[in-house]
Parts: structure tokens; C-alpha cells; sequence
């Protein structure tokens, strides 16, 4: 067969060491400004293209080179530059065929709208030769005493921040507010633009052209780029990789002289714009830039530290070849070859990488399924799926049903299909359920003791465990307020009296008389008020019983807060009971009859067994019990809401009586965990019901 000929433009550049001792070119393509790097045997098949003939090559490299070549070898060559589209094309149809493939790369206009909603760049400035004329102003910031002053300055605003960290995170929560939120989007702009100098002033130091910087945007959310495709060129892999991190290191060096910025300085404008800077900067870069499981900094910084080009391409063939072996064992060949362990890593990154994507991509979607009006919504959300999520799985689908003959015949194939058939079944047929969440254990009947206001104790009779009788004082709290308010009462009162019994003395007085009956009655009524309220701070034992959760640093003459819990009465003789709150899916599993048990967190008694005796119907808009919130060690999420636990979910109260209780005995609530044996349930049933719920929710049904 004819070769075709090689593109004239083409250039050919010397490339690194491969990581089997083999010597490697690149080869640039300057009209896409695309680079390839090649190995030893394609560059001895271009070095004897002019012999135009698979055959001849292939010899003509076997005879003069330690390598044996086929024909078949060079032929893989020429397919290879075919479809990177590196030879002149040729024939009269050569037209014709370049148009398909154009049309063929942009698709329908739907398509190209599609992929360029989701990322496309728009070029700005040609920063090369204005990079050239600042270069010797920016080398001042790559030399070794800039460095060491950096590290220093890193070490002391640290230190600042670590011995002054409640004001440093107090101007954290600060600036969570409209004029902090304007402040950080400016100083990551300033940022992400220093960042990407930072990345073309290295390109450019070691001799790189910088084409093209600008903004590009990835589902309409703009960042910043630099078009740094010239260090390709490089053959030593550190220049490559001190072009890769030079964004990071160049907004760590904004972190650290900001930081301490923000410990020197005053308080101000400048030290608020310190701290923004800061945060900003360390965020940006741990959050975002050095991840490598996106094509951000942190990739090609691991890209170029393994010498591993196209990493994430290499590591997904791989990931898909060994996926294709767990599942029906066809026995190919890898599609690279690598040490055991280097290839373990490569597959194991690629599935991270792919967990990552679908939860960032999952996220994406809803986000601009929620921050879009619903139609166009829901049309993004299934845009994002369809491209990130189905499309890669579509394209794996399709390899498999290529290889379907040879799929069907192999063993483990069929192990496959039970496999996933079991585990089908599995999620469809109904479990015996079981439900666990924390519970008090408490008695029936109990009567809090509070402070109805600020008091202070006057008298304490009874101390933690006493006997309390019927009608007995439990405890005795003051209240100036109260007290000045009933002697100005009692004293009015007197006036009064006096007032309505000399009525009768005068003509003016007794024109009076029924005024002053009815002020008299007032004031009876206001002081009666006041003693009520007098009688809170003085309560007494509406049954007989036992005080418990006295607090033992009570003294008398102490102050004590409104709404302070100073004790709880236990009934004599009362049933205790366990109690609970469960959300929407568990109480749906949970009937009255249905059988638990209880054990302690302390893990001291033994386990009771319960019965379930009632299950609200109504949903408790708050958390009455503290104890079983996930803060304090619970099971109920919940947010603190005007000195109220507000549960985030739907929660219903769940009461259980105690089986056998006539012969334990208890001291003190206690909480704990019940493990519940609720109805049957699929496991996949849930998941029917909340997606259900989300489409009913959504949908306005």
C-alpha cells in the first residue's frame, strides 16, 4: 500500500526518557496547536517514510535498529496519524471526506449548543510579548531569597493566627454577609488572575510562547486560563511541572504574605482586605486547584510528577479492561503495560476519579435544576445527566454488545448475571426490618421544677434522692422585682381601703364612692396576681415522690437563669416508660404491638425488652428532648432556632412500655438506644418512595 504524505508544517522535537529507558519525541501540530509524543519504533518508521512502503519500512528498521517490526506495526503508525489527521490529504474524494469529519466533530447545532453550554473559552488577551517585556520584573520572584522570605513570612502569620485564633475566625463569621460575599468574589478574581500569571511567566522563563489567556466557562461558571500547550516542548519533565504548580505556589505565596498582613496591620481596610485575600487563597487552592481528579492544576502537576501523559485517558482504559475482566473474563491483554502495583494505582485512581465526577456532576445538576426557573431546569438537570453521567456509560455499553459473542461464552459471565440477579432480588424482596435510634428512659409521671425567671435560691429543704410529701415546699426562690412590685400593690390596696370607707363623710367623696369601690377591686385583683406568681417561686409537690437531678453546686443565695431546671419530681410508685422520635421513613415501618429493646449508653443494667403502646400521627414541629438531638450524642438532626431544637425532618414520637417492669427498679432517667423489629420492607423501597415524594413535591401535587 501507498503511504500517504506527512503534513509539511509538522515538527518533529526531542521528548523525555520513557519510563522504560526508551527515548521519546513530540510531535507538534502548529495549525491546532496539538502535541503528540511518540516512541523509539514510530519515530524509526517516520525517519524511512520516503520509502512508501509498510513492508520496506518495517525491514529497513528491523536491519539498522535493535527493534523487529512488521508491517502490521507501521500500518498501526499510519491509522494513527490518519486519525490525528497528520498527512496531506489525498484523492479526489479528500474533500469530500474532510467535510464529514469536520461535520462530524461539531455535530448538530443542538449538539454544539449542548457542549458548548457545558465548557467553552473565550480567548482575551496574546499576552506573549507583553510577558516578554515584564519577564526580568517577574524573575525577581522566582529567586531563592523570595522563597526563603516567604517561608518566613508564612511561619510568623501563622503563628499570629494560631495564638489569635477566636479574632481570626470571628472575622470568618464576619464577613458572611453581602458586603463580605462582594469583598471575596474581588480578591478571587485578583487571584485567579495572579494564578494564571503565575503559570505564564514560568512557561515563559523557560522559553514557552503563551498564545492566549482568558476566561472559560465550565456550565456557565467562569475561570480563568492560560494557554500553556507550549511546554509540550519541554524535554525535562521538572520545567514541565514547575509550570503545572506554578499557579498553586503563586496563590500560596498570596496566602502567606497576606496572612501576615492581616497580624501586623491595624484594624481596617487594609487588614480586612488582608484577611479576604488569605482565605481566599488557601481555599481556592486546597479546594479547587489540587484536585486531580478534574483537568485542574492538581492534575497536570500529577500528571507531569509520574511523567504520564493523558493520565486520566490511560487510567480509564485501564479501569475499563480490568472491569470488563471482574465481569466476564474475556482474558485480553491491557491495554498499557505497567508494574503491578503501578497499574493497581492507575485503576483505583480512575474509579475514584469517576465516584468524584458523579457526585460533582449529581450536585451541578441540582443546582441548576434549583437556581433556574423548573422548566429550564429540569432541561439542564437532564442535560448534565445525560452528557457526564449516561453518555460514558452509554459508551461502555457499546463495547460490551460489540463483544456480546464473546461475552455470552464465557464462564464468568454467567457468574456475572447471578450475581447481579441476586443482588436484584435482594433489593426487591422483603427484609424483616429492624430500626435503631437513641431514647430516654424516663417515668410516666414526673413534674419538672424550674425558675419561671431570674430568682435567687432562699431555700433548699430537700437535697438529690430526699423524699418529698404531698404539698411539701421543694424549694424557695426571690424575686426583688416581685417583692417591691406586691408592696406598692399592698400599699395602693391600703390606699384604696381607706379611700372607699371615708366615701360617706362629705357630699364630694360620696360622688366618688362607686369610683373608688371599683379601684379598690382592682388592686385586690392586681395583688392576687402577684401572689399566684409569688406562688411559682415557691412551688410545692402536687404528689408525693422522689426529687432527682438536683444540681449539687446549688447554694442558697445563688442566682439561678428564667427557664433553669433545678429539679424533676418523680412520682412515688410511677411507671416508667421509653420514649423516642423517628422520621417519616422509619415510623412508616414502626406499628403499635411491635417489639424492641433498650439498652443503656452507659451499658450498666440489662437490656429491657419493650412494647410499642403509641405512635403520633402528628409530626412534632420541635425537639422536646435535648438528649436525643445528634449534638449532644442523639440521633434527631436538628438546628438550635430561638433557644428550640427544630428537627430538619419530620419527626412523630414513639412511646414503649417496659415489659416486666414490676421487677426492675430504676434511679434515674437515662438514655440510651432501642433497637426496634419493625414491618417487613425491600431495600429498594425507600428509595421508591423518596424519589416519589421529591417528583410529587416538585410537580405541585
Amino acid at each position: 500500500m501507498a503511504l500517504p504524505r506527512l503534513r509539511d508544517e509538522l515538527d518533529l522535537l526531542p521528548g523525555p526518557s520513557l519510563a522504560d529507558g526508551q527515548p521519546s519525541w513530540t510531535l507538534h501540530d502548529p495549525v491546532r496547536h496539538q502535541f503528540y509524543r511518540i516512541d523509539w519504533p514510530t519515530f524509526e518508521v517516520l525517519q524511512r517514510w520516503d520509502l512508501n512502503d509498510p513492508q520496506a519500512i518495517a525491514d529497513a528498521v528491523s536491519q539498522a535498529t535493535t527493534l523487529a517490526l512488521s508491517a502490521e506495526d507501521v500500518v498501526a503508525v499510519v491509522e494513527f496519524l490518519g486519525l490525528h489527521q497528520l498527512v496531506q490529504p489525498e484523492g479526489a474524494d479528500a474533500p469530500a471526506k474532510m467535510a464529514a469529519r469536520l461535520a462530524q466533530m461539531q455535530g448538530s447545532p443542538m449538539n454544539w449548543l449542548l457542549h458548548h453550554y457545558l465548557f467553552f473559552r473565550v480567548p482575551l488577551v496574546r499576552p506573549d510579548a507583553w510577558l516578554g517585556r515584564w519577564l526580568p520584573v517577574a524573575n525577581l520572584f522566582f529567586t531563592r531569597s523570595f522563597a526563603w522570605m516567604t517561608a518566613v513570612a508564612l511561619l510568623w502569620g501563622l503563628s499570629h493566627v494560631v495564638r489569635r485564633w477566636e479574632s481570626f475566625s470571628a472575622s470568618l463569621v464576619d464577613t458572611f454577609n453581602l458586603d463580605g460575599l462582594l469583598a471575596y468574589g474581588a480578591a478571587l478574581f485578583l487571584v485567579k488572575l495572579l494564578h494564571e500569571l503565575g503559570h505564564a511567566f514560568t512557561a515563559k522563563r523557560f522559553g514557552c510562547r503563551v498564545p492566549a489567556m482568558g476566561i472559560a466557562f465550565l456550565v456557565m461558571w467562569p475561570v480563568a486560563y492560560t494557554d500553556t500547550n507550549e511546554t509540550w516542548r519541554l524535554t525535562d519533565r521538572m520545567q514541565r511541572l514547575k509550570v503545572a504548580s506554578a499557579g498553586i505556589l503563586t496563590e500560596l505565596v498570596i496566602a502567606a504574605w497576606a496572612t501576615l498582613a492581616w497580624a501586623l496591620f491595624p484594624e481596617g481596610g487594609v487588614k480586612s482586605a488582608a484577611f479576604v485575600l488569605a482565605t481566599t487563597s488557601w481555599v481556592a487552592t486546597l479546594a479547587i486547584n489540587a484536585s486531580p481528579f478534574m483537568r485542574f492544576d492538581g492534575y497536570f502537576i500529577l500528571m507531569d510528577a509520574l511523567d504520564m501523559p493523558n493520565l486520566h485517558g490511560r487510567s480509564f482504559a485501564m479501569a475499563r479492561w480490568k472491569l470488563r475482566e471482574w465481569l466476564f473474563g474475556l482474558g485480553d491483554a491491557p491495554p498499557e503495560y505497567f508494574k503491578p502495583l503501578q497499574a493497581k494505582a492507575l485503576i483505583a485512581f480512575a474509579f475514584s476519579t469517576w465516584l468524584y465526577r458523579l457526585v460533582l456532576f449529581l450536585g451541578i445538576a441540582l443546582l441548576v435544576y434549583f437556581y433556574f426557573f423548573k422548566v429550564l431546569g429540569i432541561f439542564l438537570f437532564l442535560v448534565e445527566i445525560v452528557w457526564f453521567v449516561w453518555f460514558p456509560i452509554r459508551s461502555e455499553l457499546k463495547v460490551w454488545k460489540a463483544r456480546w459473542a464473546d461475552i455470552r461464552q464465557q464462564p464468568k459471565s454467567r457468574q456475572s448475571v447471578w450475581v447481579v440477579l441476586l443482588a436484584l432480588v435482594l433489593m426487591l424482596v422483603p427484609w424483616p426490618g429492624r430500626v435503631t435510634a437513641s431514647a430516654l428512659l424516663r417515668p410516666a409521671e414526673q413534674w419538672p421544677v424550674f425558675a419561671p425567671s431570674g430568682a435567687r435560691i432562699e431555700a433548699l429543704p430537700f437535697k438529690e434522692g430526699a423524699s418529698v410529701a404531698e404539698g411539701d415546699l421543694v424549694m424557695s426562690l426571690y424575686v426583688p422585682d416581685l417583692v417591691v412590685k406586691r408592696a406598692a400593690l399592698q400599699a395602693r390596696l391600703d390606699q384604696q381601703r381607706w379611700q372607699a370607707a371615708a366615701s360617706g363623710l362629705d357630699e364630694e367623696s360620696r360622688k366618688r364612692l362607686l369610683v373608688n369601690q371599683q379601684s379598690l377591686q382592682t388592686a385586690r385583683a392586681e395583688l392576687a396576681g402577684v401572689d399566684a406568681e409569688a406562688l411559682q417561686f415557691a412551688p410545692r409537690a402536687p404528689y408525693a415522690g422522689t426529687l432527682k437531678d438536683v444540681n449539687p453546686d446549688l447554694q442558697l443565695g445563688q442566682w439561678v437563669s428564667r427557664k433553669e431546671k433545678l429539679g424533676t419530681l418523680i412520682k412515688a410508685n410511677s411507671p416508667w416508660l421509653v420514649e423516642t422520635w423517628l422520621d417519616e421513613d422509619a415510623v412508616q415501618r414502626v406499628r403499635v404491638g411491635d417489639a424492641a429493646y433498650f439498652y443503656k449508653d452507659s451499658a450498666s443494667g440489662a437490656m429491657l425488652r419493650l412494647t410499642v403502646t403509641s405512635v403520633d400521627q402528628d409530626a412534632s414541629r420541635v425537639l422536646p428532648k435535648p438528649e436525643l438531638a445528634a449534638q449532644w450524642g442523639g440521633h434527631v438532626l436538628s438546628r438550635d432556632k430561638n433557644n428550640q431544637l427544630i428537627p430538619e425532618r419530620a419527626i412523630y414520637r414513639v412511646s414503649l412500655k417496659i415489659e416486666d417492669a414490676d421487677r426492675l427498679h430504676f434511679e434515674q432517667s437515662a438514655r440510651g438506644h432501642i433497637t426496634l423489629h419493625a414491618s417487613w420492607e425491600a431495600p429498594a423501597s425507600r428509595y421508591f418512595r423518596q424519589a416519589v415524594s421529591v417528583l410529587m413535591q416538585e410537580s405541585g401535587f
